[in-house]
């Protein structure tokens, strides 16, 4: 049999392999972290207790995990639970004279078990931390390899923010940007209905009795109980189904979607834009679509207060993952009508702010304007509150 020298030079450096390099041809090595969250609708739905039961069975299948971070809030069944994983001991920061812990990123980069649990994503670190977010730390160990557990509430993601404050009257001050939420591989919803977990919260497991209480008379109201559940089923559905479109299109199941909705959001220096930004989030989502936010300026945004709101408002379109475009026109119509072209918008938002005399009457010219001038668009008018 004739064997050709480059088929030789194959053979002989097969023959040289390391078992490692043998291995990571049977199972390549993976470029990053599977991060896998835990959604609650509410405190006392079990994210935490679920989270650490699955690391307690991982464990016990011979996976090395560590605890980087656990909030048991004083729960006894959850401090049983946190307790039975290598913990990985927190760093203490000084911050006006109050010693704080604070997860130990670098700790457990260097310890780099397979898998670390981290509660409570949407945290906000200390002062002095080596990131100002807690998911900020996620992505960090993600980048480095390590699988990542982690919990959340609902209300916790940028975009519901305003429907939660809509709901409860509650604003939500510690959030997670919408583009983290599509970094999720996996995500779990720990559920519980809404009659349950108010028992919890009678019998005190969720809260002190007293505190308790105050609870079910005001945020743990029911109907706000599932409005809150429903958002939090959305969420998983979102994620479900980019799933199930990411595992289509690599399998060659069915072809990728050729056309896709472009969600065009109209907003001003306003602070209740971002109801707008957050309403066409959703919408966007839910229709696996593209999310723009459209600024014009005319000239009116002078003060220091509206250029403060207006970053503001940017900010939080960024965070949802929208992409910002600013024109200048004479007019805010003009102005969209050019935008909507440039950018093959599908559907444009509109929000209505002024309802009486003379600014109603410009705001309806604007919109008449628009609709005379614009290609072929859905127009959507939707009345802004106030945060």
């Amino acid at each position: 049999m004739d064997v050709t020298i480059p088929a030789l030079r194959k053979t002989i450096a097969a023959m040289t392999k390391t078992p490692e390099e043998w291995l990571n041809e049977v199972s390549p090595e993976k470029p990053r972290g599977i991060f896998k969250l835990f959604l609650g609708y509410a405190p006392g739905v079990g994210k935490t207790y679920n989270m650490l039961s699955e690391a307690i069975r991982r464990a016990s299948r011979g996976e090395d995990v560590a605890a980087g971070v656990v909030e048991s809030h004083g729960r006894k069944a959850t401090a049983e639970l946190a307790a039975k994983l290598d913990r990985i001991p927190p760093r203490k920061l000084e911050y006006k004279g109050t010693i704080f812990e604070e997860m130990d990123v670098d700790a457990i980069l260097a310890r780099k078990p397979a898998v670390v649990v981290v509660d409570e994503l949407a945290h906000t670190n200390i002062e002095g931390s080596k990131h100002a977010k807690r998911y900020e730390d996620v992505l960090e160990l993600l980048e480095a390899k390590i699988d990542v557990l982690s919990t959340m509430n609902v209300q916790h993601v940028e975009s519901v923010g305003p429907t939660v404050q809509q709901i409860t009257g509650v604003q939500v001050r510690e959030t997670v940007p919408d583009w983290v939420m599509q970094r999720v591989d996996e995500i779990v919803l720990a559920d519980l209905t809404p009659q349950a977990l108010q028992k919890r919260m009678e019998r005190g497991d969720v809260y002190p009795v007293d505190r308790a209480q105050r609870a079910l008379s005001h945020f743990f109201r029911p109907g706000n109980l599932i409005a809150l559940r429903e958002l939090a089923l959305r969420q998983v559905t979102g994620v479900v189904d980019r799933s199930l479109d990411a595992y289509l299109d690599k399998d060659g199941a069915q072809p990728a979607h050729t056309v896709r909705e472009r969600i065009g959001v109209c907003v001003s220096s306003n602070p209740a834009a971002q109801y707008l930004i957050a309403r066409g989030s959703r919408m966007a989502q839910a229709m696996g679509g593209e999310l723009y936010v459209f600024y014009i300026n005319v000239g009116r945004d002078t003060r220091p207060e509206d250029q403060k709101t207006l970053a503001e408002n940017i900010r939080f379109a960024e965070n949802l993952g929208g992409r910002v475009v600013r024109a200048s026109s004479r007019s805010v119509a003009d102005g969209v009508v050019q935008l909507v072209r440039e950018n093959h918008i599908t559907q444009v938002i509109f929000g209505r702010s002024a309802r009486t005399g003379w600014q109603r009457y410009l705001y309806m010219s604007a919109i008449q304007r628009f609709l005379r001038d614009s290609p072929s668009v859905d127009v959507h008018i939707v009345t802004q509150e106030a945060r």
